[in-house]
């Protein structure tokens, strides 16, 4: 059997035990604790991607755009969107004295949306 690990500074995870079946057997090239790690951040960029594309872009919403070139600058924009709205949440925890971990993406994008559609045309510094 594998040995266990914990992922340490991951809230609600932290007094689980874990265990990682791979057929990467060759200790040297690919230690245990690396693969481990490595695979707790897969989940943190799924997590992410999944952010952009179910609740930020929208399901079944495709770019609109018919040129590689705009198809990148809209790439980019909800990239750029995604990181915003992660910034916003971070202030916000900061705040409040919480972990970011701990607010929605999903009410932040909403609540971002409706502070757009509110005042439109009024940006803040």
């Amino acid at each position: 059997m594998p040995p266990a690990y914990r992922l340490e500074g991951v809230p609600g995870a932290e007094e689980d035990e874990f265990r990682l079946v791979t057929y990467l057997l060759d200790p040297t090239a690919y230690p245990a604790a690396e693969l481990a790690a490595l695979y707790h951040r897969r989940w943190e960029i799924e997590s992410a991607l999944g952010e952009i594309k179910t609740h930020q872009r929208g399901a079944k919403v495709v770019l609109s755009s018919k040129t590689p070139d705009g198809i990148r600058q809209q790439i980019w924009a909800h990239l750029l969107v995604h990181d915003a709205l992660r910034v916003l949440m971070w202030r916000t925890a900061a705040a409040h004295g919480t972990a970011p971990g701990r607010l929605s993406f999903t009410d932040t994008l909403r609540a971002a949306r409706r502070s757009v559609t509110a005042s439109p045309g009024i940006l803040s510094s």
